[in-house]
């Protein structure tokens, strides 16, 4: 099996960015930054980062007492690049899961072989 290699962090971070502000576009940059955990500084680089690529547009509401609140909504394009992003995480997902399904079947053959070792001495 070839080995998948791990997407940028970045890609990760983009991924769940946008999970999150499609479930909640209301969300502000601080709950953003809390539910990542990262820093504010970097949830506001990751948005920054979707709204250049065009993966989401800012609504602000200028019917809103708060003239600060701004929704985060998803692009057409934002919508693809979130499915293409979850099919590849799920892919190298699939790949770990595997991985470790082997790696746990070989460790529970060689704990039950060590474990007979222990009853023969």
């Amino acid at each position: 099996m070839r080995e998948q290699s791990p997407p940028p962090a970045s890609s990760e971070s983009h991924l769940r960015a946008l999970r999150l502000l499609q479930a909640n576009p209301h969300m502000t940059q601080r709950e953003l930054a809390e539910e990542l955990g990262v820093s504010l500084g970097k949830a506001n680089y990751c948005i920054k980062h979707l709204l250049r690529k065009g993966l989401i547009k800012m609504h602000n509401f200028s019917s809103s007492t708060n003239k600060l609140r701004y929704a985060y909504l998803l692009t057409p394009s934002g919508v693809t690049a979130k499915a293409r992003l979850t099919a590849e995480f799920l892919k190298i997902k699939m790949a770990e899961y595997e991985s470790l399904k082997h790696e746990i079947h070989q460790l529970r053959a060689e704990a039950s072989r060590l474990q007979g070792d222990e009853v023969r001495r």
